[in-house]
């Protein structure tokens, strides 16, 4: 853990990503991959998952995987049919949370800080962990990749969800798990906590404001020491 702390006087926001930050979803959009690649006679690595895909809308995976393994398909069927994977997935459960995820959220609540949403995923997936877990009480803003038309690493998606709640990037700060969240957050203006996961370990974080090692470690170090 960094001694260097992101929350600050001047914060307002806070702006949660989704996949591998509140839910557990990676291991089962790689498992998802895999289906939708085998019969392409594709072996899908977890290495080249973590250190490529992972964190990444689906329609870029797609085109990085085609460049990849050099397939010979229009990477929007790809995409298509991971997308209709995860919604299938969705239809029956909500992906789990990750560990303390609730309770970091209610605690950022507490404390009287703004909260959003920011993923790089589907807004489908996000809606479906609102109303499983009750986090509508929580979130008020959801940017997903389709509400942007460059999702992550681009900024875009942390400057939409600052601008609809009226915030300056300034006043926002970010918590993520990926680097190229991590970027996209640095790239808004944002400072950023990371909390990687063993999806994500290895990545380049060296540009976030602080890093802990779980979502409890940050939350008793940065918010209920306020």
């Amino acid at each position: 853990m960094t001694l260097t702390t992101t929350v600050t006087s001047a914060t307002r926001v806070i702006l949660f990503d989704h996949d591998g930050t509140l839910i557990d979803s990676e291991a089962t959009h790689f498992q998802l991959w895999q289906e939708v690649l085998s019969p392409y006679g594709i072996t899908l690595d977890e290495n080249f998952y973590c250190a490529e895909m992972a964190g990444i809308p689906v329609n870029q995976n797609a085109k990085d995987v085609v460049r990849h393994f050099a397939m010979d398909v229009n990477p929007q069927v790809l995409a298509n049919a991971k997308h209709a994977k995860t919604r299938g997935f969705l239809q029956s459960q909500a992906f789990p949370l990750m560990p303390y995820a609730k309770e970091a959220l209610a605690a950022c609540a507490e404390a009287g800080y703004t909260l959003g949403i920011v993923t790089g995923g589907s807004g489908l997936s996000v809606q479906r962990t609102l109303k499983a877990y009750g986090f509508e009480q929580w979130i008020q803003v959801v940017v997903a990749a389709e509400d942007v038309e460059q999702s992550k690493p681009a900024p875009d998606c942390y400057l939409k969800a600052a601008a609809q709640l009226g915030a300056n990037s300034q006043h926002c700060i970010a918590v993520e798990d990926t680097q190229h969240g991590l970027e996209a957050a640095v790239n808004a203006g944002m400072r950023c906590v990371v909390v990687p996961t063993s999806h994500s370990e290895k990545h380049d974080f060296s540009s976030a404001t602080s890093r802990y090692n779980s979502l409890r470690e940050w939350v008793e170090a940065e918010i209920r020491s306020q």
